[in-house]
């Protein structure tokens, strides 16, 4: 939903950019954001994999990887698709040299077991 994010974008600074990663597909965060700010220092990304809990097997493979260099565990709804799109962000380029990058991990971890379950059930590769 969008009422993290809102929160954030209003307590942000003038000079700071804010970049959202909703989890579900739609057009309709934008509309509800602008609801509680006027602030115009914000955008939103497109990485939300299909919709939520919508996911492909990069996606997977990326929180894997994750968890096995970075020891930080990502659940595919929400933090995986906002970590991805910002090391894909990165690798594109649209971030400024030396800009200075807040991820905020909001969690979404219980999901796992149920998506793993989910996963097996496909005979996916799972997530460690």
């Amino acid at each position: 939903t969008s009422g993290t994010f809102s929160g954030l974008v209003k307590a942000s600074k003038h000079q700071q950019t804010l970049l959202g990663f909703p989890a579900l597909k739609g057009d309709f965060f934008s509309a509800q954001i602008a609801t509680y700010t006027t602030k115009s220092n914000w955008d939103l990304s497109n990485y939300h994999f299909g919709g939520y809990a919508k996911y492909n097997l990069d996606l997977i493979q990326f929180i894997n990887e994750f968890k096995r260099k970075y020891g930080i565990q990502l659940d595919p709804i929400y933090t995986a698709k906002m970590m991805y799109g910002i090391f894909d962000l990165i690798k594109t380029g649209y971030f400024s040299k030396n800009t200075r990058i807040l991820a905020i991990h909001t969690g979404g971890l219980q999901a796992i077991d149920g998506f793993n379950k989910r996963l097996a059930q496909k005979n996916d590769l799972q997530l460690i």
